[in-house]
């Protein structure tokens, strides 16, 4: 499969009318090599995190350079919303990659852990602030029948760096050391800017036109929404940091950081979003159940895989490596003319299979059931998954106003990354209290004893159910009413 060639029935008209066509082939190729990059990064750090932790005598420091990323990227996405709604999405798409680009600088070139996670925070910033301005350039430069497709392309643009990432990583990091995986990317931002801000510029530049009633929209900055975005990236962090310190003292934190960031997530995400009201708000919460369950799950397949039945931390890697192909065939699905009118159904799909997946998993903790089973029923999940996530972008596109496309799409990342960090604090919390992190090494004379196999299950079936509330969501996900939904945060 071609990774950026939608399908012919996905866009109708001639050559020239696609996304590879005369009008749209710089854009598309430079947006697609943006989420390239930042797929090489995400599924290439992990390999060389833990060499860089130990050179740096910071292992101590380790969870927060994951934690870092992720708590800045919550602000650069409401930055980025109200930034490209109100001035236009060229600004924060080439801020951002250049924050990214600085961020890899920076851990590439630190000599002390501290710096280390600086820098990872500010790669956070970076890529939070152009996940949504990508998303707004899509609204406002591709035609309705051509956004699934260039969401595919994003989906499809995973690919090669979910099998590649990790092996390059890995042989850089062994004959050049761990630097060179963040030092070997800032180069390359050039490319793509070079290739998509010209057209940017052309199609999306500039504040978005507003109806009668919206008011001047291009002025500064909603300081509300920034004191919550704040909010929530200070509260997610210290319940990342309260979840990674299990003990009384922790509570203290666990409470301030809930404290801050409950209320204000609420205020950055579409009215009625909790009780899945129809139309927007359920989109947004169907994100965050989807990806929130699926990668919470998935985060302990190898593990299992470890320590349950003896695999190599290789081969139970590469029992997931099929998910990256499966998933961008769930994308390209979706993205096709004769199937648009039954998305919702397919989104339906989509949860019932990735809940499936979540069930079938934890079978191979039993000897007699083949390890390939998890391969198989995780290819099957991440199709399932393909065809929710992409198309949960389209929908929000559709049902936003071009003034709110920001804001609503920073909403429906929140959402995701948000469900993420929770659902696995959770999951992590349930898998320590019935005796997970008791994982003996194998030997060619001795059996695998890992965790009790209750703890592995105490994750994945509840994180089947949340899959399943995912699946009735899927039913309330057109409004009956307008088709446009208000702005976020009201």
């Amino acid at each position: 499969m071609t990774v950026l060639k939608p399908p012919a029935a996905a866009v109708g008209g001639d050559r020239a009318d696609t996304v590879l066509g005369r009008s749209y082939r710089s854009l598309s190729i430079g947006i697609v090599s943006v989420v390239l990059l930042i797929a090489f990064e995400a599924t290439a750090v992990g390999t060389a995190m833990p060499v860089a932790a130990r050179e740096l005598h910071g292992v101590p420091l380790y969870a927060f350079a994951f934690s870092g990323f992720f708590t800045t990227s919550l602000l650069g996405m409401v930055l980025s919303g109200q930034w490209s709604d109100r001035r236009g999405p060229l600004a924060p798409l080439a801020w951002g990659m250049v924050a990214f680009a600085g961020g890899l600088l920076l851990c590439g070139t630190a000599g002390a852990m501290w710096v280390f996670v600086a820098g990872r925070a500010v790669q956070g910033l970076g890529g939070g602030l152009v996940i949504v301005a990508l998303y707004v350039v899509v609204g406002r430069a591709y035609p309705e029948r051509l956004r699934p497709a260039i969401m595919a392309a994003f989906a499809a643009s995973w690919v090669v760096p979910s099998v590649v990432g990790p092996l390059a990583s890995g042989a850089v990091t062994e004959h050049l050391g761990w630097r060179w995986v963040f030092l070997g990317i800032p180069p390359l931002v050039a490319f793509p800017l070079a290739l998509a801000l010209p057209r940017i510029r052309q199609r999306a530049a500039g504040p978005a036109e507003t109806g009668p009633g919206d008011g001047d929209r291009s002025g500064s900055l909603d300081r509300r929404r920034i004191r919550l975005a704040f909010a929530v990236s200070l509260g997610a962090g210290l319940l990342q940091y309260a979840a990674q310190e299990l003990r009384p003292l922790s509570l203290l934190p666990a409470a301030l950081g809930a404290a801050l960031l409950v209320p204000a997530a609420l205020g950055l995400l579409p009215r009625g979003t909790l009780r899945a009201a129809r139309g927007l708000p359920s989109v947004v919460l169907l994100r965050g159940l989807a990806a929130g369950s699926f990668i919470a799950a998935e985060s302990f397949v190898p593990l299992m895989l470890v320590t349950q039945r003896g695999l190599s931390p290789t081969l139970a890697g590469f029992s997931l490596a099929a998910g990256g192909a499966t998933w961008a065939l769930g994308s390209w699905v979706q993205s096709r003319r004769r199937v648009m009118p039954y998305r919702e159904r397919l989104m339906t799909l989509g949860m019932l299979l990735t809940a499936t997946a979540i069930t079938t998993a934890p079978g191979v903790l039993a000897d007699s059931v083949p390890v390939w089973t998890v391969a198989v029923a995780w290819a099957l999940g991440c199709f399932g998954m393909g065809l929710v996530i992409s198309s949960s972008s389209v929908l929000l596109l559709q049902l936003s106003a071009p003034e709110e496309a920001g804001a609503n799409s920073a909403a429906l990342q929140i959402s995701d990354a948000l469900s993420n960090v929770l659902l696995l604090a959770a999951g992590g919390a349930a898998f320590a209290a019935l005796g997970g992190g008791s994982t003996a090494h194998p030997t060619e004379d001795t059996a695998v004893t890992g965790s009790h196999p209750a703890a592995y299950l105490a994750v994945f079936l509840p994180m089947a159910g949340v899959a399943l509330l995912g699946a009735w969501v899927t039913r309330r996900l057109r409004d009956s009413g307008a088709v446009t939904a208000g702005p976020a945060g009201r």
